[in-house]
């Protein structure tokens, strides 16, 4: 049965939903790749929207040699807050970076085309939409008018599809935020209190260059990388063998997702380098793991002595793992959402790693759920026509703003 709360509070949402709508599309008619990364305008106009909803924004400018470290051109964060009184403060997450656009569309990427409900362009649902969810929740709580008690801030990032570490890695490092508690981006369908991790290896094999004449004369790198990729394809397929007890984060994977090397077609190749793509779930130790690889990788090089192998971490990100009030949460948001969707919403976990496991890291429970898709298939997410149904913000929003009241009373 629905409360009076709720139904004063899912009202709020739906008196501004016209502006929500708005708002969402001029962050999506904004680009914001990443690669290559050059965030800060983006940041702009998201400011700027935010104060025409009257909110205060701080701009958090990362220095531009930390940024220049992680690939990146320009990142500028920003911090919304809003105390309603004296308790916990609660910080939203969302990352305003995309992956680049890409082939295939059949509406513009940046266009914000709403068609049959749906509005398209890139990053509207992998997550700008929440952008959207966390500030007209926001927004609804601040006009309800319910005493409530404690903190509410945004936390709109720039990084998470190179890592995460200057976004609210560097917000929380740098002191620039101490919640006692989180939500980050995530599904209007699902509530995820775990998520898989991941780690990057860059594999560098050198050689020594030769013409293909004569190859005895050279030492080919590329023929030294065959068995070391072989081996990594073979625990690909071991690893199948194993699963996560967490429902929702499936199996270890390893892809080798980027390979480069050569001179030219009648040189022999002087070197090769790759990078993989390791897929960590929540039972698994990174250490070991990265060990296990290291290992492997050597004892795959054994077999070509000439060649010098060096192996290079790029990226680790630590598996989200539940914790008893990241549980509590998510069975708070859980109730409301099977409320508000009117079919049950349960807890899950995804086998994607995100920015949520940043908050962890420093002992902040914390719980993806926001207005995304029902599964990422569905919202073409970093593909072509990326998607979100405008029905599931206006739903997934009320379901934050009433989670938010709960925490906050």
């Amino acid at each position: 049965m629905t409360s009076p709360r709720s139904s004063r509070l899912g009202a709020l949402v739906t008196e501004r939903f016209a502006d929500e709508v708005a708002f969402l599309a001029a962050l999506v008619r904004q680009p914001s790749d990443n690669p290559a990364g050059d965030c800060a305008p983006h940041a702009a106009v998201a400011a700027r929207e935010l104060e025409r909803l009257g909110f205060t924004v701080e701009r958090h400018a990362v220095p531009d040699t930390l940024v220049k470290q992680h690939g990146m051109i320009s990142v500028t964060n920003l911090i919304v807050r809003h105390r309603f009184g004296d308790g916990p403060v609660i910080a939203l997450n969302a990352h305003g970076d995309v992956v680049p656009p890409g082939e295939g569309w059949t509406q513009d990427p940046y266009g914000a085309a709403i068609v049959d409900g749906w509005m398209y362009g890139r990053g509207v649902a992998v997550s700008k939409s929440d952008f959207a969810t966390y500030a007209f929740a926001l927004d609804a709580l601040k006009r309800s008018g319910l005493p409530l008690k404690g903190t509410v801030e945004l936390h709109l990032t720039y990084d998470e599809e190179a890592g995460g570490e200057v976004g609210p890695g560097w917000l929380l490092s740098e002191g620039i935020s101490r919640p006692d508690m989180a939500l980050s981006a995530g599904f209007s369908y699902a509530v995820v209190e775990a998520h898989n991790g991941c780690l990057h290896l860059e594999v560098v094999v050198e050689g020594k260059s030769a013409h293909a004449a004569i190859p005895a004369t050279g030492i080919d790198a590329l023929e030294a990388a065959t068995p070391i990729l072989a081996a990594l394809y073979g625990e690909r397929a071991a690893l199948q063998r194993s699963a996560s007890a967490m429902p929702g984060t499936g199996s270890p994977q390893i892809t080798v997702g980027l390979i480069q090397g050569g001179i030219n077609t009648n040189v022999v190749p002087d070197r090769i380098s790759f990078r993989l793509d390791r897929r960590m779930i929540p039972e698994e130790n990174p250490a070991t793991v990265e060990a296990d690889l290291r290992a492997l990788i050597a004892r795959a090089a054994g077999s070509h002595s000439k060649a010098r192998v060096f192996v290079r971490r790029i990226l680790l990100a630590e598996p989200l793992r539940p914790t008893p009030e990241a549980k509590r949460m998510a069975a708070l948001i859980a109730g409301h959402a099977s409320e508000v969707f009117g079919e049950a919403v349960g807890t899950t976990g995804v086998p994607l790693y995100t920015d949520a496991r940043l908050y962890a890291a420093r002992g902040v429970p914390v719980v993806l759920y926001g207005a995304g898709p029902k599964s990422i298939e569905e919202a073409n997410a970093h593909r072509a026509d990326e998607r979100l149904r405008l029905s599931d913000l206006e739903k997934a929003t009320t379901v934050i703003a009433l989670t938010l009241a709960d925490l906050l009373a």
